[in-house]
């Protein structure tokens, strides 16, 4: 077996060990999608895509979001921890050092983007929460939580792949009802000159 595939593997195996019963089905979903999104993805990608989530399953490293002011920057520690674990799994295993920052890097951004490759993992992982996690978050939460939730995924969101998120039904109408109404909300809001920015546009 080779280098790609060991880290895959292990990073996979760590991650079914998650005590959020999403995460196993999540990170295996994402990739999914990924492959939909981009078709060419490399294999720095997919790695990333695998582990973008790897510190929840490790219970003595994982971040708490009652540690942090805000969610965004709860969002932000738990990228940066996955990507300290990515990048501490990916040497021990004697990845090049190129392929370990390429990892780390799109793994440190997957919650908000901004090049071309951490969009697409952000957008992968965004749709994949909607299709698989949400459900189960759903359970953990109260239905507020669980809208405040779903607006901060779908403003993460382009417009055109906004509209694979409204083809999803859910066992709960209130929160199917919530999502597509949101939806079309914000593809309002982007069409309007006037209010393009309260979203930061596609």
């Amino acid at each position: 077996m080779n280098k790609i595939a060991t880290v895959k593997n292990r990073t996979i195996r760590i991650i079914n060990k998650s005590s959020v019963p999403e995460d196993p089905i999540h990170a295996k979903n994402t990739l999914e999608w990924l492959r939909r999104l981009k078709p060419d993805a490399n294999e720095a990608l997919q790695i990333a895509t695998l582990g973008h989530d790897i510190e929840r399953a490790i219970e003595e490293r994982k971040v708490k979001r009652k540690d942090y002011q805000s969610y965004d920057e709860f969002k932000d520690a738990h990228a940066l921890n996955s990507a300290k674990i990515m990048r501490e799994i990916m040497k021990e295993h004697s990845m090049s050092k190129a392929m370990i920052e390429k990892v780390f890097f799109l793994v440190r951004h997957h919650e908000n983007g901004g090049t071309k490759l951490a969009d697409v993992l952000k957008n992968a992982d965004s749709i994949s929460f909607f299709q698989v996690g949400l459900p189960f978050y759903h359970i953990r939460h109260n239905l507020e939580q669980t809208k405040e939730r779903c607006l901060w995924g779908l403003k993460r969101l382009p417009k055109n792949l906004r509209r694979i998120v409204a083809k999803f039904n859910y066992r709960n109408p209130k929160l199917s009802s919530f999502i597509k109404n949101k939806i079309r909300e914000l593809d309002n809001y982007n069409t309007d000159p006037k209010r393009r920015n309260w979203v930061g546009g596609d």
